[in-house]
């Protein structure tokens, strides 16, 4: 199923007014709009498009913060590939379909039960910026089990000049979860998602999207690693 409409944008319950209709103007998403939100979003709020700044992420990595261990890993080569470390790397084949715009928008994570008992992990994001300044980049990423919100996070990445790459850490803490809950998400594999909106100058400019498994170990066709996670289209 597609998760985004031709015009590269969805209704969202509960903040009907945000998104553009096919024959309306296009309408500026702010931070507060977001913010207002009572539910994941159906689909992307805005289309590739609107990253008229060029900025590309090259590297995602997340470790947990009290013991060092890496948990994920994913990086984009020159090439423009992704690939997971230290898994296998995707390359191209010789009868590809066209490109995807969408693609790089979603990522499916893969974890064990464990990673629900984590109090903090750091993201570290490594990203380049095209040839206009990037004032004011900030990041809204909101993670919901089903219609529950379980947390948001609001980080700034600050000023970009052009043509720079940059490397920013931010901290997530965790909230403490019930224990019912915890079994919940452990027992229904990605339903607990997430979206992550990016703004400069207080516009919407990207949009990405995640999900989130928690059972891994629990079954023989799942992966064992604590921290096993991978990138797949939806």
């Amino acid at each position: 199923m597609s998760l985004v409409r031709n015009n590269g944008a969805d209704m969202v319950s509960g903040q009907e007014g945000v998104c553009q209709g096919e024959e309306t103007e296009p309408v500026v998403i702010t931070p507060d709009d977001v913010l207002k939100m009572t539910r994941i979003s159906d689909g992307f709020l805005c289309s590739p498009e609107a990253n008229i700044y060029d900025i590309d992420f090259t590297r995602f990595k997340i470790r947990d913060l009290e013991t060092g261990t890496v948990l994920f890993e994913i990086a984009k080569p020159q090439s423009g590939v992704i690939f997971i470390i230290p898994d296998s790397v995707e390359t191209p084949t010789d009868e590809e379909e066209p490109a995807d715009p969408n693609a790089g928008r979603f990522i499916r994570y893969e974890f064990t039960p464990n990673f629900l008992k984590l109090k903090a992990v750091g993201s570290t994001v490594e990203f380049r910026v095209g040839a206009q300044p990037v004032n004011k980049f900030r990041m809204i990423e909101r993670h919901f089990f089903r219609d529950k919100l379980l947390k948001t996070f609001d980080f700034e990445f600050g000023f970009c000049i052009p043509f720079s790459s940059n490397t920013c850490e931010h901290i997530y803490e965790f909230p403490p979860l019930a224990p019912d809950l915890i079994e919940e998400m452990i027992n229904h594999p990605f339903e607990t998602r997430s979206d992550s909106f990016y703004f400069v100058d207080n516009h919407l400019i990207m949009h990405n999207k995640a999900d989130y498994a928690y059972n891994g170990g629990l079954g023989s066709s799942v992966s064992s690693s604590a921290g096993d996670g991978q990138e797949v289209d939806k």
